[in-house]
């Protein structure tokens, strides 16, 4: 990795907020890739999914630094629980158990910490898991930024399917499974104290349920991503290059709610790098694709599923998006990302 030299200092990396960004996936290719290389790390997929007497198992972990810890349509207690979930949902496995660790500012106060545990609980309950081990530590106030959560999940993969980018073929469809950018927009808007014209909700929401829909009419589902930090265009540009694949969007037909689509652009933020907390893109054969469009449909979190684009046999790595005057453009990956601590 080249470190950039501030003048006056020491030649150091200076790390960007967020994840998602091109440097981000520098630090990964080049530092904790060759530092923990193993075949299940290098599927780079949103956990580890390993046999255990004969049982296939998820494992994956996360942490939340969002700021503010509460906001419209969520928190960093629900935050948390639905985001482990949610990777675990998207290697395919029903989530069953979760860790949490708890790193906390000195001088939060109490009642805050209860409503952060009363949202976690109820979460859970939500997303059929249980909370069953973790931690806590205080540090130094003004170190914390009041509290810091790191989840990990454990999942049972029931089908014996392997989904995961290794899995992605030319001519699969893509699914983007409802609109984008409202997790992002209502972090910033709460944040800034800004109105667009009403109050923008969080999509956050665990994705179990419309995941096992598919599963179990045997749809051809060949991998699937939640869009979080970085949005649909880093969950592109992952895929596409962990597979080798080129990767064709199209403009007219990925959904926005107008609000969100009026914040972005008094913002200048691109909706395609926005993140979400309760949308995926699912890659499906071809010939399940409508059968898939109407499994989603079934569920809240799937009302707004529809068909995006699709896997090509071009330039492996490729990720562009036909816009609505008929040219494509490249979206790449951001140097380092629109909106930090949202998640």
């Amino acid at each position: 990795m080249k470190c950039p030299v501030v003048p006056g200092r020491h030649p150091e990396i200076l790390l960007a907020h967020g994840g998602g960004g091109k440097l981000t996936q520098q630090l990964i290719e080049e530092i904790f890739i060759p530092a923990f290389s193993n075949p299940l790390l290098e599927k780079r997929h949103d956990g580890a999914v390993f046999d255990v007497n004969g049982t296939t198992l998820a494992f994956t972990t996360d942490s939340y630094v969002v700021h503010p810890l509460f906001f419209p349509g969520g928190d960093i207690g629900s935050l948390s629980v639905y985001g482990t979930v949610n990777d675990l949902a998207m290697c395919g496995a029903r989530p069953l158990y979760l860790s949490a660790g708890f790193i906390i500012e000195e001088g939060l106060a109490v009642e805050t910490l209860k409503q952060v545990a009363e949202s976690m609980r109820l979460a859970a309950e939500k997303a059929s898991v249980q909370l069953v081990t973790g931690d806590t530590k205080v540090v130094d106030r003004g170190k914390g930024d009041g509290i810091f959560i790191n989840t990990a999940g454990v999942g049972v993969v029931e089908r014996g399917l392997d989904i995961a980018p290794a899995g992605v073929r030319t001519g699969d469809k893509i699914i983007l499974s409802g609109d984008l950018g409202r997790h992002g927009v209502a972090i910033m808007a709460v944040r800034e104290g800004l109105s667009f014209g009403g109050v923008i909700e969080s999509d956050s929401a665990p994705l179990w349920e419309p995941v096992e829909g598919l599963l179990k009419r045997k749809i051809g589902v060949h991998c699937l991503r939640d869009l979080t930090r970085g949005g649909l265009a880093s969950a592109l540009n992952e895929i596409a290059g962990a597979r080798g694949v080129e990767i064709r969007i199209h403009e007219e037909a990925i959904p926005l709610h107008e609000n969100v689509r009026g914040a972005c652009e008094i913002l200048g933020l691109d909706p395609l790098y926005v993140a979400n907390e309760g949308r995926f893109i699912a890659f499906v054969s071809s010939g399940d694709v409508r059968e898939a469009l109407s499994c989603l449909g079934l569920f809240e979190s799937g009302a707004g599923a529809t068909v995006i684009g699709e896997v090509c046999g071009g330039t492996p790595g490729l990720v562009t998006m036909k816009n609505t005057i008929g040219t494509h453009r490249v979206i790449d990956r951001l140097d380092g990302e629109q909106l930090p601590r949202i998640c």
